[in-house]
């Protein structure tokens, strides 16, 4: 019955998609295609745990992980709070700004460029696995240690992007700058940092997922008694798989949002790029 039920679930999530790939491009067709295609998967998902008896411990069914979500609210709140606002968020927020002074820094003087950015290449390929437990030692187990890891991980995705989009402009226009008498500050803020938007919010995206990542990772090697990382790899402990889920459940939301709020600010700052028309 459930796999029967599992099947019927497909072929009408299928068969709608197709239908509504064939509609004119609209604001409700390209949000409904995703959404229906998600119900699909997760009334798939449930038909199939369900059908063939799959224990919990192994894959819980989404109704299991929905109602430990609704009775969980104040603990997953508790762990958004500590994870996400303390952790993530103060992270990307001084690693993105120090980021992005540095590139300014290291475009006013060319020498940092050759000599700093190689450094920061072998950073960002140093293991947040290794690195997470020493800057634990250092800062502490509380948020503070989080908000470093995370700090890493976006610093140099940050930098590389805004350093080579202070160098998207082309001669012509610099030179143009300069038979205006335009100093620095006026030839950065009026040509080269409207022309590095796009790179910039494209470091910006790319650090949405690290910041949540590195907070996250960093919570398993010292923690207070909350936190996403702390919650997952305890009740992974206690085979509580459903509370597990609901963790990763939250944790894709906050990270879909994050990186939505980024890319809609990036739609209304830089509607005047090729990329963002039509």
């Amino acid at each position: 019955m459930w796999l029967l039920a599992g099947v019927i679930f497909w072929l009408a999530g299928w068969a709608l998609n197709v239908w509504l790939a064939k509609q004119p491009k609209t604001r409700f067709t390209r949000l409904a295609v995703p959404v229906i295609f998600g119900v699909t998967l997760i009334a798939i998902w449930e038909c199939v745990v369900q059908g063939f008896n799959i224990n919990a411990v192994l894959l819980p069914p989404p109704s299991m992980i929905a109602a430990r979500f609704a009775t969980s609210t104040s603990i997953l709140w508790e762990d958004f709070v500590q994870t996400v606002i303390k952790g993530a968020l103060s992270g990307y927020v001084i690693g993105c700004g120090a980021a992005f002074l540095t590139a300014i820094v290291i475009d006013r003087f060319p020498f940092l460029q050759r000599g700093l950015l190689p450094v920061g290449n072998f950073v960002a390929a140093l293991p947040i696995i290794g690195m997470a437990p020493i800057l634990v030692m250092w800062f502490g187990f509380d948020w503070q240690s989080k908000a470093a890891v995370v700090v890493v991980m976006v610093f140099f995705p940050m930098l590389v992007n805004t350093v080579q989009g202070l160098q998207a402009t082309d001669h012509m226009q610099r030179d143009l700058m300069r038979t205006y008498a335009a100093s620095y500050p006026q030839t950065l803020v009026k040509l080269r940092l409207p022309a590095a938007m796009p790179f910039i919010f494209n470091g910006l995206k790319i650090s949405t997922t690290l910041a949540l990542i590195g907070a996250i990772v960093a919570e398993f090697f010292g923690s207070p008694i909350k936190g996403m990382g702390f919650r997952i790899s305890t009740e992974v402990g206690r085979l509580a798989l459903d509370m597990v889920w609901a963790e990763i459940v939250v944790a894709a939301i906050v990270g879909s949002a994050f990186y939505g709020g980024v890319a809609l600010l990036e739609k209304s700052l830089t509607f005047w790029h090729p990329s963002q028309r039509g």
